[in-house]
């Protein structure tokens, strides 16, 4: 198999269409479309530390959910970031793939992830105008505190913290929304199908304290912890096409 062919089975999974118009994704980083791919390594985040990591440890590709350039560099030398990323992986011989807004929103993706690690089924989709499928919603079947669902969060995850935002901890809440990463525009989105709380990585202050007063509460449980889940989505996609592939972590976030 090479570049292009693992690149178009990963467009199957999570197709282009589903990309937000303001997204940058896709092949980041690529010298050679036709190299044969033998190992691949995953990992949330396309630092320059995993670029590195890649090449010195002979993969061929580094697969990642955030992009490795977003906004587009404005020249390419080791004096910026953006620079030394692109360098290390075209001299490294390191192609970069990245599924960003497109693979929250599929199908088995990021949401769908993190339903399932929270033991909670997906019964339908939401979102804002840009994406208005990429969240999801669930019912519990019976309910919870939202002080009780905020530790099951917590629990689950394995986040060093989560944040509750609500006037009252201890309302009993079934109809929760999630949305990994950021999620401060599905508020009102989810407010909107019902939901009595937004589970997600991370909000804004006006944004969850003016939903708390709206009627919906917001579990902030960390961008990573939230979306890193779906790197075993990518892991068990590896496995199926025969690749050998690591995860690969170069940042974690502590709570002092």
């Amino acid at each position: 198999m090479n570049i292009k062919e693992l690149y178009d089975h990963l467009c199957d999974l999570a197709p282009k269409e589903l990309s937000c118009q303001w997204d940058n994704d896709g092949l980041m980083a690529a010298a050679d479309l036709s190299r044969e791919v033998k190992r691949v390594l995953i990992s949330l985040d396309a630092t320059e530390a995993a670029v590195k990591y890649a090449a010195e440890h002979g993969f061929d590709v580094l697969l990642t959910h955030h992009p490795m350039i977003f906004k587009g560099p404005k020249n390419v030398t080791p004096l910026s970031l953006d620079g030394r990323r692109i360098i290390a992986s075209l001299t490294g011989g390191v192609t970069v793939m990245s599924f960003h807004t497109r693979l929250d929103a599929a199908e088995n993706g990021v949401n769908d992830e993190l339903c399932r690690v929270l033991g909670l089924e997906a019964d339908g989709v939401f979102g804002d105008e840009e994406a208005p499928t990429l969240g999801r919603l669930a019912t519990l079947p019976e309910g919870m505190t939202l002080r009780e669902l905020a530790a099951h969060v917590k629990r689950s995850l394995g986040a060093p913290m989560v944040k509750l935002i609500t006037l009252d901890p201890d309302q009993v809440v079934t109809r929760i929304a999630l949305c990994g990463g950021d999620g401060k525009s599905f508020t009102y989105p989810a407010l909107h199908e019902g939901a009595e709380v937004l589970i997600t990585g991370n909000s804004s202050y006006n944004a969850a304290q003016d939903g708390a007063e709206c009627g919906i509460a917001t579990i902030e449980a960390g961008h990573f912890e939230t979306e890193e889940p779906v790197c075993a989505v990518l892991a068990e996609k590896m496995k199926a096409l025969g690749l050998y592939f690591e995860r690969y972590t170069s940042l974690v976030e502590y709570v002092i």
